[in-house]
């Protein structure tokens, strides 16, 4: 798993365009595909607990039940950082696998809000400047925090034996912490407002965690931290993060290591099923919805979605003009969910008015390397199924799905697009 977007500080700006991918579109050729570019919207976030267990992208918040195993009562963190994680087909100067910062600004940028969970706190103001550039795909946001320096403890009450007793749990083993959240989990509060809700889940925090011989101090507490009940408090650590429910997470603890994880559950439901078909919209069905047409390097196209007899549809895309490349022409689909060291097979239908080689591929959205495989394909003038096993060499939920189309004038006709996995 590669998760290159695990940096604190700064975003360094650096060329990061790769030709064969990224170049500025015709104003009277935009890419098709509804998501291709998000609308212009300002951005809030909410800080909360809840006491639910959740499915994997519900925002419904529940109270605490009367044999609730841990309640919180004052939680608090510095949050310092918000960044996008998107795809982009105009030029940028940016690393993408770092993202873009979005708040604090340039003239803000040592700023931190301090932020309770306990009260529910609602950020608005700090960032009416914040602006989902709709020349991005977003992929992902990305929120960072640290512990409160003048308050670096969770304090609540812990259920044992039928009695709740006061807890604090140590915040120390963190330095700070990134948490990104995957588009489909933040919620489009109207056309021109989106909200992320960082909600922490205390359920999912002592899940599994025996506390049979917790040790409770003299004053009546239960202190979890390096020096009393130890062992209880790493266990702990290692569900902290996790427990506000992300697709993934980096950190930094105070001994200065890093790592990062997928929180397992998200993770397999964006994953999805076997035999699920990770592409979207594969027969076309939904016109364009999930797909993009793109045109650069001399290449033009016209694309549409046509119905055949049998009440199917194909994709019809007419190369108008070659290109200097077989990539000055490509259709294109984004966020194809894959399984590091799992076998998939990738299937579609193609046919052509002129016979030809076309190449097809499947890499990463943010430095275009290919992951899973890259295969000539021979197109003739009646329909073939073509068909290519592969093994992703890295775990995402951000492939990208390729039919380089340009170097020659002629039409394709493009159907019943799979990518599905083979092993377990």
């Amino acid at each position: 798993m590669r998760f290159a977007g695990f940096k604190f500080g700064s975003l360094i700006a650096v060329a990061c365009v790769a030709m064969a991918f990224v170049a500025c579109t015709k104003d009277d050729k935009p890419v098709a595909g509804i998501e291709i570019g998000n609308p212009s919207l300002a951005f809030t976030a909410d800080f909360s607990v809840d006491y639910s267990q959740v499915e994997t992208n519900s925002l419904s918040k529940t109270s605490a039940a009367k044999d609730e195993p841990l309640l919180l009562d004052s939680f608090a963190l510095d949050f310092f950082e918000v960044r996008s994680y998107s795809s982009y087909y105009v030029a940028v100067n940016i690393d993408m696998s770092k993202g873009l910062r979005l708040w604090p600004g340039e003239d803000l940028a040592d700023s931190s809000l301090r932020v309770s969970f306990t009260d529910a706190d609602l950020v608005e103001e700090p960032f009416k400047n914040i602006d989902l550039e709709d020349e991005g795909y977003l992929k992902e946001m990305g929120v960072s925090f640290r512990p409160v320096k003048e308050m670096p403890k969770v304090y609540g009450k812990l259920l044992l034996n039928g009695k709740y007793v006061p807890v604090q749990y140590s915040l120390s083993w963190f330095e700070q912490f990134e948490l990104r959240y995957h588009y489909s989990q933040i919620e489009k509060v109207s056309d021109s407002v989106a909200n992320l809700s960082v909600v922490f889940y205390p359920r999912y925090f002592v899940d599994g965690v025996d506390f049979s011989k917790v040790e409770i101090a003299d004053d009546g507490v239960v202190y979890l931290d390096a020096a009393h009940n130890a062992e209880i408090w790493t266990d702990l650590n290692q569900q902290f993060i996790s427990s506000f429910r992300p697709l993934r997470y980096g950190f930094a603890n105070a001994d200065g290591d890093v790592a990062d994880a997928y929180v397992l559950d998200i993770w397999e439901g964006i994953i999805g099923s076997m035999s699920d078909n990770t592409i979207s919209n594969g027969d076309f069905s939904k016109d364009f919805y999930g797909w993009i047409v793109f045109d650069q390097f001399g290449g033009e196209s016209k694309a549409s979605v046509e119905k055949e007899g049998n009440g199917g549809h194909y994709a019809k895309i007419q190369v108008i003009q070659a290109g200097k490349y077989s990539y000055s022409v490509q259709l294109i689909q984004e966020n194809v969910a894959l399984l590091a060291g799992k076998k998939y097979k990738c299937v579609f239908t193609i046919w052509s008015d002129v016979e030809g080689q076309i190449t097809a591929r499947i890499g990463a959205y943010d430095d275009y390397q290919t992951i899973g495989f890259q295969k000539h394909v021979e197109v003739g003038t009646s329909g073939k199924s073509v068909e290519i096993e592969f093994v992703p060499r890295e775990s995402t939920p951000f492939a990208r799905f390729e039919l380089n189309l340009g170097s020659k004038v002629r039409t394709f006709y493009i159907k019943d697009v799979k990518i599905f996995r083979l092993q377990q």
